[in-house]
């Protein structure tokens, strides 16, 4: 390879390089709105109020006075604290982006952003965690008269595996 098809191969590859790079960052920077959008961000919400209600029920259990409530909020507070090194949207955050630019095209991330920022796109991300809740709530219900047969299905199958104990001899 001649010294000038050289340079110009390697200028080509750099430039393809910077070209490569901006993509990737346009399509993390697509992400990244997609999820500000759905409010990705609020995800671990659940997480942080199930932590506090734990907290808060210890504190209940323990029948501890009124005047200890500073020691339950500080206690609260730490658990946070922990929380947030842990799945803070900081920590959280590149992980999505990742996990989204993997699944979704930068083409495919752009139609979602137009589609969810339209008005029937505003309403499905108002209504979805309603939806989702109820629709949970519906499941849980139906499964619950399931149940008794489960039990008892797993009842039966114990049996069957319980060694049989031959009768004794007399």
């Amino acid at each position: 390879m001649t010294p000038i098809r050289a340079l110009c191969t390697a200028v080509l590859l750099v430039g393809m390089s910077g070209q490569v790079l901006a993509d990737a960052a346009s399509h993390a920077a697509n992400a990244e709105r997609f999820l500000k959008l759905a409010h990705a961000d609020k995800l671990t919400v659940p997480v942080y109020a199930q932590v506090q209600q734990m907290f808060a029920q210890r504190f209940a259990q323990a029948q501890a006075p009124e005047s200890k409530k500073a020691l339950l909020e500080g206690y609260q507070a730490k658990a946070n604290a922990a929380l947030d090194k842990a799945v803070g949207w900081d920590k959280v955050k590149p992980d999505m982006i990742k996990l989204y630019t993997g699944a979704f095209t930068e083409q495919e991330l752009k139609d979602l952003l137009a589609f969810y920022e339209s008005p029937l796109g505003k309403k499905v991300l108002a209504k979805m965690p309603e939806l989702t809740a109820q629709s949970a709530q519906l499941t849980q219900a139906k499964l619950e008269t399931a149940v008794p047969e489960v039990n008892k299905l797993l009842s039966d199958m114990t049996a069957e595996l319980e060694p049989k104990t031959a009768p004794a001899k007399k």
